[in-house]
């Protein structure tokens, strides 16, 4: 195994060249425990990897490519890889990689938000020139083994709070459910339900920020019973469809966080003999190609997910040829896709 400084004619107080082995004697451990951390290797002390990786980063170790690395390849991370909205940002990332010779490798979390130590490792020994992690993040830990490495990395959609030194590309959660609801209001809607994603997840938040944002200042109260919590998919938004078209007094109209959960809707509708939009107007979030193959076609909150995910691809191969982006966090705009699932409630 070998390894480079990125900053060329690097030396020590004394003038000679750090090795690893100077890594090792500064950190107080031996060659093979610095080989270790350099690896990704989990079986090493928190205390001591900190002190690893900040004498790696001081000293600019980096891995070099052997003769027999592959092409130069992006790591694709999700939290859980199902459904035409994980398709549309593939397609997105695979437009920018076709063109620019570079390898896609694509993993997920298994549906947590971060990936396991052993995918860490595994991201280290193959050296990508970067990574983009979609719908999930990193931990401390795990971004210091990917910065003393010099690998960059970018978040698209993040769970949360990412924080202004994260490279991140996202959409306008907040002025999409703001539009979604405002839609709804102008039709003549008054009892509007909303089916949010995962609470703990920053878009899921800004959406239902939004729609309460709309009725207060449209002059609609804010009911807590119409509001309902899940995660993405159908099962979920079929589930929480049920609960909302249940209630004695319920909505005429439901608003779901995702074009996955609007299809949930479409099932409880059809189970309580609603139809759609006489009975119950229905807007989704996305707008992926299912929009419009249900019948009727899905009103939607257009969200860009390939350019998303372009972009995204773009700003870590930026990042990876020594480019600083100009702007760290860009949120794009939303807008709405009126099609034939809404209209004014019956009277």
């Amino acid at each position: 195994m070998s390894w480079t400084q990125p900053r060329r004619g690097r030396r020590d107080a004394v003038g000679q060249r750090v090795t690893i082995a100077k890594i090792a004697e500064q950190a107080g451990v031996s060659v093979p425990t610095v080989s270790k951390v350099l690896n990704g290797r989990a079986d090493v002390a928190e205390a001591t990897r900190e002190r690893i990786e900040s004498l790696i980063q001081e000293h600019g170790y980096r891995r070099r490519a052997t003769s027999t690395a592959s092409s130069p390849m992006i790591d694709l991370v999700f939290n859980e890889i199902g459904g035409e909205w994980a398709v549309e940002l593939i397609r997105g990332v695979e437009e920018v990689v076709r063109t620019e010779g570079v390898e896609l490798v694509l993993s997920e979390c298994g549906g947590a938000r971060r990936p396991r130590q052993e995918w860490i490792e595994s991201v280290l020994l193959r050296r990508p020139l970067g990574v983009i992690m979609v719908f999930s993040d990193l931990d401390a830990d795990q971004r210091a083994q990917l910065e003393a490495r010099r690998i960059p990395f970018v978040v698209v959609d993040p769970v949360g709070d990412v924080g202004d030194d994260v490279p991140s590309v996202g959409a306008a959660n907040w002025s999409g459910g703001r539009m979604a609801t405002l839609h709804l209001r102008n039709l003549g809607h008054q009892r509007i339900g909303v089916i949010g994603g995962p609470v703990e997840t920053l878009c899921a938040r800004m959406r239902v920020d939004g729609y309460t944002d709309a009725l207060r200042s449209t002059g609609a109260g804010v009911d807590p019973a119409l509001i309902r919590s899940t995660e993405f998919g159908v099962s979920s938004g079929h589930r929480e469809a049920l609960a909302l078209l249940s209630l004695p007094d319920r909505p005429t109209a439901i608003f779901a966080g995702s074009d996955l959960q609007a299809l949930g809707v479409y099932q409880a509708a059809r189970e309580l003999g609603l139809e759609i939009p006489r009975d119950l107007s229905v807007v989704g979030y996305d707008d992926l190609p299912v929009a419009q193959w249900v019948s009727p076609t899905l009103t939607t909150v257009h969200q860009p997910l390939r350019q998303m995910a372009e972009l995204a691809t773009r700003m870590v191969l930026d990042l990876a040829g020594g480019t600083t982006p100009a702007a760290l966090r860009l949120d794009l705009a939303v807008e709405m896709r009126v099609r034939g699932s809404t209209a004014s409630p019956r009277s």
